[in-house]
C-alpha cells in the first residue's frame, strides 16, 4: 500500500480523472488518456510549471498534510483508573473534574501564568486578530509568526533596520489589550527578521519580552517563499534585503521581463546557518536588550540536528523549545515537502523524550519543551502531554484555533446582520444566546464581553472546551495536576506504537501487573 495521497490534491485545487482506478506508486490515474486535459498534478504543471509545487490560493486557506502516516495520536487510548488520586484528596466530594488543575507557569527566571498547557503557535496571516485577542482571552501562550513586516506597507526602515512598524504594533496590541494576568504573546523571528533588527525594534520600542528564534519553517524545513506580481514587488523587497530570484536589479533580467521574457519573481526566505557558538551569543544578546523569555522553534529535522539545537538550549538556558512534526498546519509550504518531509509527531516526539531523557541523567538544565503537529482536542492534548511526559509540558495547536477564531467571527458577523445561521437557530437570536461562554467571559472583562469581536469569543470558548476535555480525562486516571500526568497514562493499541514509543500495550500492562504480585 501506499502512504501517500494521488496527484488530486484539495491543496493544489486538483482532482483525479478517475479516482477510484489509480496506480499506487505514482499516484496517476491507472489509465491515462490521450484526450485527457489534465485535471491531475501533472495537468496542472504542465500549464503552470513550477507553480504546481505550491498550495492553491495561500491568501485564503490554512493548508496541512494529506500523507497518511503508519503511526499518530489515535494509535495510543487512554488509561483510566478507579483507585487512589494524585494531587487531590481521595474523596469522592473533593476529586471531581472540575478540581483538576491545568494551570501551569512558562519561564525560567520570569515565571508566566498559563490557564492551559497550550501554545497556539506562528500565526501572521487570516484572521490573526481574533487570534491573538482569544489568546489573551483564555490565558495562553501565542506566537506571532515571521516576517510580519514584510507584510507591513507603513513599515519604517533606516540604514536598512526596522524603527516603525504599526502591522507588529497592532499585533501585539490585539493581545495585551485582553491580557488579564495569564499567558503572553510571543514575537518569532527569521533570517530575514533578524537581518532587519525585527526583535531589537520590538524588545527595546514596543516593550514584547518574549521572543522566538525559528530553524526552518516546520511543516516545510526551508524558509518561506512566494510569487511576486511585478518587478516593482521585486525591487522594493530586494531594497530591504530579502532574496529576490531572479535579480530584478540586473539589467538584462529588468531587459526581458518588459519583453514577457524569463520566470516571475520569486521571494525566497534565507536560510538560517546557525552555529553553536552564533546561537549561544544571539540569545545573551537578546537577553542584554530586554528580552525575558527566549525560546527556539524547530521542525523534525536529522536527530543529530535536535540534540543540538537541544544542547544550545540547555547551554543557554533558553525558557522554551517547540518542536514541529509533520503533518501540522501551516501558510503555504511546498506541498510536496509538506506531505513527505520529516518525523510525524508521534515519532519525533518519542526522538525528543529520549533526548531529554539522557539529557537528564548526564546533569544538563532542560528547558521547556512544547510538541505540535496535528492536535485539535483534548485528547490529543492529553495524549500529547502523557507521551513526552515529564519533560514535555505544553502542547501547540495552530490550525484548529484558527478555525474557531475564524467560525467565531463568520457566525458573530452573521448574528449582527440579523441572518441568524440555520445551525445555530436553536440558541437564540443575538451573541449572548447563541455564544454559550459569554456568561463566563464575564468573569474575565465584565459585561463588555457581549462587545468583544466574536472570532475572539470563538477561539476563547474552543480553548475552553479543550480545557474541560483535559480536565475531564485527568479525573479519569485521577490526575489533577498536570506534573502528575505520566507515560502509563496512555496505552499502545499496536506493537508498531509500542515498538516506537516504549509505551506499553494493553497486554503487556496484565502482564506485568501479574509478574508485580498484584494477584
Amino acid at each position: 500500500m501506499s502512504y501517500s495521497k494521488s496527484l488530486g490534491s484539495a491543496l493544489t485545487n486538483t482532482h483525479m480523472r478517475t479516482p477510484n482506478h489509480l496506480t499506487s506508486p505514482s499516484g496517476m490515474c491507472s489509465v491515462c488518456t490521450s484526450n485527457c486535459m489534465g485535471p491531475c498534478e501533472i495537468g496542472l504543471s504542465a500549464i503552470r510549471g513550477s507553480e504546481a509545487i505550491y498550495p492553491f490560493a495561500t491568501d485564503v486557506y490554512q493548508f496541512a498534510s494529506e500523507k497518511i502516516y503508519p503511526l499518530d495520536f489515535s494509535h495510543f487510548n487512554i488509561n483510566g483508573r478507579v483507585f487512589g488520586a494524585w494531587g487531590c484528596e481521595a474523596d469522592s466530594d473533593q476529586a471531581t473534574f472540575p478540581k483538576a488543575d491545568t494551570e501551569i507557569t512558562f519561564g525560567r527566571k520570569k515565571k508566566i501564568r498559563l490557564k492551559a498547557p497550550i501554545i497556539l503557535p506562528a500565526m501572521a496571516k487570516l484572521n490573526w486578530r481574533d487570534y491573538f485577542a482569544g489568546a489573551a482571552l483564555a490565558g495562553v501562550l501565542v506566537v506571532i509568526g515571521e516576517d510580519v513586516v514584510a507584510k507591513d506597507t507603513n513599515l519604517e526602515l533606516e540604514d536598512g533596520k526596522v524603527v516603525g512598524s504599526p502591522l507588529l504594533e497592532e499585533m501585539v496590541q490585539s493581545f495585551r489589550r485582553h491580557d488579564h494576568g495569564y499567558g503572553d504573546i510571543i514575537l518569532q523571528a527569521n533570517v530575514d527578521d533578524e537581518n532587519l533588527g525585527v526583535l531589537e525594534y520590538a524588545i527595546t520600542q514596543l516593550g514584547v519580552k518574549s521572543v522566538e528564534l525559528k530553524f526552518g519553517q516546520a511543516a516545510k524545513g526551508i524558509q518561506g517563499m512566494g510569487r511576486l506580481k511585478s518587478i516593482e514587488e521585486a525591487l522594493h523587497y530586494q531594497s530591504m534585503g530579502y532574496l529576490i530570484y531572479p535579480d530584478p536589479s540586473d539589467e538584462n533580467i529588468a531587459e526581458n521581463y518588459k519583453k514577457g521574457i524569463g520566470q516571475p519573481f520569486e521571494k525566497i526566505g534565507k536560510l538560517p546557518m546557525w552555529t553553536e557558538t552564533s546561537l549561544k551569543k544571539r540569545v545573551l544578546e537578546l537577553r542584554r536588550l530586554g528580552a525575558e523569555q527566549v525560546c527556539f522553534k524547530t521542525g523534525p529535522y536529522d536527530p543529530k540536528d535536535l540534540i543540538t539545537i537541544l544542547k544550545v538550549a540547555s547551554l543557554s538556558e533558553v525558557d522554551l523549545v517547540t518542536f514541529d512534526g509533520a503533518s501540522g498546519g501551516t501558510g503555504n509550504s511546498p506541498v510536496k515537502m509538506m506531505n513527505e518531509w520529516g518525523a510525524p509527531t508521534v515519532s519525533l516526539e518519542s526522538m525528543v523524550y529520549d533526548i531529554l531523557k539522557q539529557m537528564e541523567m548526564k546533569g544538563y538544565y532542560l528547558p521547556q519543551v512544547a510538541i505540535t503537529g496535528g492536535f485539535s482536542t483534548e485528547d490529543h492534548v492529553f495524549k500529547g502531554l502523557a507521551l513526552g511526559a515529564p519533560y514535555i509540558q505544553f502542547v501547540g495547536i495552530g490550525r484548529a484555533a484558527m478555525a474557531a477564531a475564524t467560525v467565531g467571527k463568520l457566525v458573530g458577523e452573521s448574528i449582527l446582520a440579523g441572518d441568524v445561521p440555520k445551525a445555530y437557530e436553536r440558541y437564540g437570536r443575538d451573541i449572548e444566546s447563541i455564544f454559550g461562554d459569554v456568561k463566563k467571559l464575564k468573569e474575565v472583562v465584565g459585561e463588555s464581553a457581549v462587545d468583544l469581536p466574536p472570532g475572539s469569543i470563538g477561539l476563547y470558548s474552543y480553548i475552553e472546551r479543550v480545557t474541560t476535555g483535559l480536565q475531564q480525562l485527568m479525573a479519569l486516571n485521577r490526575k489533577f495536576s498536570l506534573k502528575h500526568i505520566g507515560r502509563d497514562d496512555i496505552v499502545a493499541l499496536t506493537e508498531h506504537a509500542s515498538n516506537v514509543t516504549d509505551i506499553m500495550t494493553y497486554s503487556q500492562r496484565i502482564k506485568l501487573g501479574i509478574k508485580g504480585g498484584i494477584l
